[in-house]
């Protein structure tokens, strides 16, 4: 007899129980193969795996479209704020803005190195770092550093800031539907373990093919071992045969007494 796997993905996990769902309420009175209480479990469990499964697919779904977009985001926000504070550097090189006026910005007045940019972290704390320095230093009666403009840069800063935002929150969310599917998922295994074991009980007594066929209909999953031979029709008719080639031994009638 092959042996039984569980299933490994949400869709099979589905997949079996809904066919047993169907097959167990399809099936005559006189054919009670699921208990009452394992079936009516299975009903309601299934009902609440499904919109689970679909939520989390949708969730999928939209953090995949929504990760390409935020990824342009952030690009188009490191592109404006590393592009912005290489042109003040080279202005403060070129001598049309004093070295010390750098510290209304965060940076060193010494060193005309672009700081990291490689964590949102970083261009949150520096786009916020230059853009009130650009208005301190303008403020204070210097001129405006164009191409990029700081309105330019503040514009695409204020959409990465509200990107990231919404992409954290939605980050919590997919964390949060994620954790119900793992656990959900254990529930699955149990619900699903627990019909396949009633299903070989009531079927234990048939012949190795008709039993397989009947435990697949209520979607039990076999495999078979790679030396193992498949089973079939035939299987059932050579032990029925063999069965039927055994003698029988007659014991006599038994004794009487007067």
């Amino acid at each position: 007899m092959p042996y039984r796997r569980l299933p490994n993905t949400d869709q099979a996990r589905l997949t079996a129980l809904q066919m047993a769902v169907q097959r167990a309420s399809e099936a005559d009175f006189t054919e009670q193969v699921l208990q009452y209480k394992t079936l009516s479990e299975a009903q309601r469990f299934l009902m609440q795996f499904e919109n689970i499964v679909m939520q989390y697919h949708e969730n999928f779904r939209t953090k995949v479209s929504a990760n390409k977009q935020y990824r342009k985001v952030v690009q188009n926000a490191r592109m404006y704020i590393s592009h912005f504070i290489q042109v003040l550097n080279l202005a403060v090189i070129r001598g049309e803005i004093k070295a010390e006026q750098k510290e209304l910005y965060g940076l060193d007045p010494n060193n005309h190195i672009v700081p990291d940019l490689s964590s949102e972290e970083d261009l949150l704390v520096w786009g916020e770092n230059i853009i009130q320095g650009e208005q301190k230093r303008t403020s204070m009666g210097g001129f405006a550093i164009y191409n990029p403009a700081i309105a330019k840069v503040k514009v695409h800063y204020d959409i990465f800031k509200d990107h990231q935002m919404s992409h954290t929150l939605h980050k919590k969310a997919t964390s949060r539907v994620m954790g119900d599917v793992e656990t959900m998922r254990k529930q699955a295994d149990a619900i699903i373990l627990n019909i396949w074991n009633e299903v070989e009980s009531y079927y234990k007594d048939l012949l190795p093919y008709d039993k397989l066929c009947h435990c697949k209909n209520y979607g039990v999953i076999y495999y078979y071992r790679p030396t193992e031979k498949k089973l079939s029709a035939e299987t059932d008719r050579e032990i029925l045969r063999l069965r039927e080639s055994q003698p029988t031994i007659d014991f006599g009638q038994p004794p009487t007494t007067d």
